[in-house]
């Protein structure tokens, strides 16, 4: 009996977007008033109590007729990008064509992965489009993380006339959405404008009085740099000379990423490792356009990625494909054995750009041992974003005890913090701290900066 009642479903399959009919909220409310007036004729008249299953026959055929009304779907399609970037919206956009002109009501649904929508699932009201035959939904997504997520099932109801009865029919799709990191700061007015006017990465020349290989001797002038006077050809020729330098290129910049749980939480909305992977790639194309050469390091409980330099600009998708394959670990980063394989594959002075971020003094106790041993061989730039919500706890005003301490903790934390960065000044770590939204070009401005001041090679 079992293996008839699979064949004879088999059968109907194709014929099931035609079968699925389900009454609409509007019957269900006419349903709800039908019963105090079924109660009524039972009190008041009870050799008239057929009418009131008469009255639910009813009901039922004429949510059955206008279903039948509602005709069958004609056809639909989903249009999506395939190619998305992290806290950016993208459209989604659904058609769908019926047999039957009058309708009252479309609407469609999509289960898909909670990157894309929050609970992972996408509501739309279609609408009849003004010059067509068909009835249409748009909606916004924005991811808030990385990765490929699937766009995994799909709904469509449609209501007849009548708006008492609709159709339902589901698909599986089974749809993939890549989800890159965000670079919208790359493709930004300003930063093309800048590098369209910078000497840096324009034209192959080179430019004297930076960096730090030697070009030529100039008869020292009033407004030089003191510092470039060389004392010995000035003593030879009983006239100061000054060196002029070619400009520092082809240095080595890293940027490693903590990828650990607190790199993990969110701040406004995206993981804090997002808005670091879209301030890094934007630094790093800067970087690739003034000559020198970028790789990507990211680790938690173990280093996860390793790229090879980059030194071209037009390679720079390598660095996105790769920043995109940073994962997101809930676990404590072990920065012992991070830098320790970092500084294994540097083989020479590198500026090296890590991401992190700490929770409490004892939690970054290994942090800033290990990066104490790092600032021995390579220029280190420590990179973090202030939290603003704790800003925002300790500026609210003290109107009852609870909020005044949680005010007091909160303070509390930001001084430990404040220590914890001052311990990193101390080894010689420079320190970027900003909020999320500026973070990417004041580490522009850091890293120029420190490429002026001749410090890498």
């Amino acid at each position: 009996m079992k293996t008839v009642l699979r064949l004879f479903g088999l059968l109907l399959r194709p014929l099931r977007p035609l079968l699925v009919v389900a009454p609409t909220e509007r019957a269900a409310w006419i349903a709800a008033g039908l019963a105090p007036v079924a109660v009524v004729i039972a009190a008041s008249a009870p050799g008239a109590w057929v009418a009131a299953p008469l009255l639910g026959a009813a009901l039922l055929v004429l949510v059955a007729v206008d279903a039948l009304l509602a005709g069958k779907l004609a056809g639909w399609e989903i249009r999506t990008a395939e190619d998305i970037e992290v806290g950016q919206p993208s459209n989604l956009a659904i058609t769908a064509r019926f047999t039957a002109s009058a309708l009252a009501r479309a609407e469609a649904a999509l289960a898909c992965d909670p990157r894309l929508a929050p609970e992972g699932r996408i509501t739309l009201t279609l609408a009849r489009e003004p010059h067509g035959e068909g009835w249409r939904g748009e909606t916004a997504l924005t991811p808030d993380r990385r990765g490929t997520a699937m766009i995994e099932r799909a709904w469509m109801r449609w209501t007849g006339p009548l708006g008492l009865g609709a159709r339902q029919v589901d698909y599986p799709l089974e749809k993939p959405v890549r989800i890159w990191p965000d670079l919208s700061p790359v493709r930004s007015p300003d930063l093309q404008t800048f590098l369209r006017n910078a000497q840096i990465g324009l034209i192959n020349r080179r430019i004297r009085g930076e960096g730090t290989q030697f070009e030529a001797l100039s008869e020292y002038e009033p407004g030089m740099d003191r510092r470039r006077i060389d004392w010995k050809a000035s003593a030879r020729h009983s006239r100061l000379y000054a060196r002029e330098n070619e400009s520092e290129r082809n240095n080595q910049i890293v940027f490693a990423f903590d990828c650990g749980q607190a790199m993990c939480e969110p701040v406004d909305g995206l993981p804090r490792i997002d808005r670091a992977v879209s301030a890094a790639l934007t630094c790093g194309y800067v970087a690739l356009k003034g000559g020198d050469k970028v790789a990507l390091f990211g680790f938690a409980r173990r280093p996860q990625l390793m790229t090879p330099f980059i030194v071209d600009a037009r390679a720079f998708h390598r660095l996105q494909s790769a920043a995109a394959s940073l994962d997101y670990e809930p676990v404590e980063p072990n920065f012992t054995l991070a830098l320790a394989t970092l500084t294994a594959k540097l083989q020479r002075r590198s500026l090296v750009v890590i991401f992190s971020d700490f929770t409490d003094p004892t939690a970054a106790e290994l942090m800033v041992e290990s990066l104490g041993r790092l600032v021995g061989k390579h220029l280190v730039l420590f990179v973090t974003m202030t939290d603003s919500e704790v800003e925002e706890v300790i500026a609210a005003p003290p109107g009852d005890i609870a909020t005044l301490a949680r005010s007091v903790t909160a303070d509390s934390l930001a001084q430990q913090r404040k220590l914890v960065l001052q311990r990193l000044r101390r080894l010689g770590i420079d320190v970027l701290e900003a909020p999320w939204d500026s973070i990417g070009p004041r580490l522009i401005d850091r890293y120029l900066a420190i490429r002026g001041s001749e410090a890498i090679g």
